[in-house]
């Protein structure tokens, strides 16, 4: 694929936009849940690339999940489920569950470290390790339940779409590992009519209810999926409909905002006293002299 530079768009904590943004084409990776088959191909990718360190300390529990959910130092994690349909049927589904790449990110929304989140215009958002503050803000603005924090350095880590190489016009590590196409990239807009003709096929196979999963409540994300349940993406392990908290909005614009009035509001005043009454001098009866 063509190199795609990575303009900044938004960063954490910060209010003024980024200079010099130049248009760039969104990006995103398609997982077809259809047919992934499990091999977790994607996950080793993922630890090789970005040379994560194993997690030596988490006993073998017999699931067939690598691990209980992502950590610090494993981004990538392929959810097997056992679900049980009202009609007695058993199936199992095998979803891979990482960093969504909002295009509303709770995560940068919630950050008040400067710098320590980014989002390219190209759609990834990325984390600034130096510049991170280890306050877990952007954990529970989070509503995938993504980032986690590192509790030896005290930093937050997440899948960063692979961002190094996809500004040397590469494709994501998990998408190279990938055996059966079950994962794509590209544009979002290209990925999207290649997922709603997938999603034609699923039905003509008799998945009624098949559908793209690219949810609103945050804008719609970089990372999209293709469900033969689209109905219940509970049953994959995502949220039916995610969304940036009502708190969060409410902390980081109106009340912020409040916040910064009434400090305005409070110098202003003070300015004002001192010119209608001069400054305040202490008498000498005042001081017991």
């Amino acid at each position: 694929m063509p190199t795609v530079s990575l303009e900044v768009k938004a960063v954490s904590a910060t209010t003024t936009p980024a200079p010099g943004m130049k248009e760039a084409p969104r990006v995103a990776k398609l997982i077809d849940v259809s047919s992934c088959i499990g091999c977790k191909a994607c996950e080793v990718a993922c630890q090789e690339w970005n040379d994560l360190p194993p997690s030596v300390d988490r006993p073998f529990t017999g699931s067939y999940q690598t691990m209980p959910d992502l950590q610090w130092n494993f981004w990538q994690l392929i959810k097997f489920r056992e679900v049980l349909h009202q009609d007695g049927r058993l199936e199992w589904t095998m979803t891979k569950y990482q960093c969504m790449h909002c295009a509303d990110p709770g995560c940068l929304r919630a950050c008040p470290a400067p710098g320590a989140i980014v989002q390219y215009a190209n759609g990834i958002v990325d984390f600034v390790q130096e510049n991170c503050i280890g306050c877990g803000y952007c954990i529970t603005g989070c509503p995938f339940d993504v980032p986690r924090l590192n509790p030896q350095t005290g930093k937050v880590s997440k899948c960063t779409l692979c961002s190094d190489r996809v500004a040397a016009g590469l494709e994501p590590a998990c998408i190279k590992a990938c055996p059966t196409n079950c994962l794509s990239f590209g544009t979002k807009e290209k990925l999207l009519q290649i997922a709603h003709r997938r999603v034609e096929q699923l039905k003509e196979r008799g998945f009624t209810k098949a559908g793209v999963y690219d949810p609103p409540g945050v804008g719609g994300t970089h990372v999209i999926y293709v469900l033969p349940h689209a109905d219940r993406p509970e049953d994959y392990g995502l949220p039916k409909d995610p969304k940036v908290s009502w708190t969060l909005k409410l902390w980081k614009g109106p009340l912020k905002w409040l916040g910064r009035l009434i400090v305005f509001g409070g110098i202003l005043a003070a300015f004002v006293h001192y010119l209608r009454f001069g400054p305040h001098r202490v008498r000498e009866e005042d001081t017991g002299k």
